[in-house]
């Protein structure tokens, strides 16, 4: 199992101090948070994109190229590349030369995004963000595994006896995740080519991504990608610890309250106990994300979100030893414990390239976590 951390890049005002960090430090913040997730042990950083204030993320993979060079493990990873008013071309060309700067330790998850006005400005329409998903990403695929594409749809411009370059490392494409809040022609997509789902998993109770999650599942049983138990599964959380849970109550809470997101609306204690949100001890922490494979079943990433709402970067540094030296490790030992030999890991490049392999080997499909 994946264990790791995403961030929105959001440029917040702390509201303990009343300071506000500036684009630039913002986007050092960032990169000092994905050297540290690897100096903790974690496995995967994702980055969000946003075109809008008050964010500062607009260029994904130019960061994680840059990550890249400075890291040797961690697998670069996106929390959203929008699909919708991306061009499908240059994703596939983007994504493709970033697997082989990194050495493959690159997938990416697609989603439309939460901000509207983000469709005209790039020239699309909001009202068409399901077909525009579908569409887009059916294009994506093929460009990654045909050499030569001739493509016509709604959305864009003809393709005639197109190649797009550079081609994907070792002959595969990066794993793809589908990314939703609320959309279960999303789970279906992702379910139909066999990729993986991601439930954010944050602003909303459980329940509501229960009921996406067994879609997915149900459907890549029913496209003949394996059993139920064998989707791939991410999720996301979000935690804020300290030794003392009452301390870390305190020290949050300003910070809650005044989030862009959900400031000024649901209290803090409402809030962690309607969503996975935990505020606690480290034990704490462990104790309520291992309840997520109770109402989920085994899943493959789990990545926390620890950096918005104007938590200056010295906490966030911090929050992350206590991640990676008191909570990951117990995770990965409890989640392991009792899991049934046939649900995959967590994808890797090199599980992918074995499973290519496999498949040409034996003509069928093999679950795309599963080992070499």
């Amino acid at each position: 199992m994946q264990f790791g951390i995403f961030t929105v890049g959001d440029v917040t005002t702390d509201p303990t101090t009343g300071r506000t960090p500036s684009e630039h430090e913002r986007i050092k913040a960032m990169v000092a948070i994905a050297l540290k997730a690897e100096e903790v042990g974690l496995d995967v950083f994702a980055t969000g994109e946003h075109h809008n204030p008050p964010f500062v993320p607009s260029s994904p993979t130019t960061m994680l190229g840059y990550i890249a060079a400075r890291t040797e493990r961690l697998i670069l990873s996106t929390s959203t590349t929008l699909i919708t008013t991306n061009d499908p071309v240059k994703i596939a060309e983007d994504f493709a030369m970033l697997q082989h700067l990194a050495g493959g330790r690159v997938d990416l998850m697609l989603g439309r995004g939460n901000t509207g006005p983000v469709y005209p400005w790039f020239g699309k329409d909001i009202r068409q963000g399901i077909p525009l998903a579908i569409e887009n990403y059916a294009l994506l695929h093929e460009l990654w595994r045909k050499d030569v594409v001739d493509w016509e749809g709604r959305f864009r411009t003809p393709l005639q006896s197109f190649t797009s370059t550079p081609r994907p490392l070792d002959g595969v494409p990066p794993f793809v995740w589908h990314g939703s809040i609320r959309s279960p022609e999303i789970a279906e997509q992702a379910a139909y080519y066999g990729d993986g789902f991601f439930a954010n998993n944050i602003f909303w109770p459980k329940e509501h991504f229960i009921r996406l999650v067994e879609l997915y599942r149900q459907r890549f049983a029913h496209y003949g990608h394996g059993t139920p138990e064998q989707a791939v599964v991410g999720l996301g959380g979000q935690v804020f610890m300290r030794k003392n849970s009452q301390d870390a109550v305190r020290e949050f809470r300003p910070y809650f309250d005044n989030a862009p997101v959900y400031g000024h609306g649901p209290s803090l204690e409402e809030f962690t106990d309607q969503t996975p949100l935990t505020v606690g001890s480290p034990q704490e922490v462990i104790d309520k994300t291992l309840t997520f494979r109770d109402s989920f079943g085994d899943y493959q990433r789990q990545l926390f979100l620890m950096d918005h709402a104007g938590l200056p970067l010295k906490t966030v540094l911090e929050q992350l030893d206590i991640l990676g030296e008191e909570v990951v490790p117990v995770l990965r030992r409890e989640f392991a414990a009792g899991r049934p030999s046939e649900v995959p890991d967590g994808p890797t490049h090199g599980a992918l390239v074995a499973r290519r392999d496999a498949e040409a080997g034996e003509g069928s499909p093999v679950p795309a976590g599963s080992p070499a």
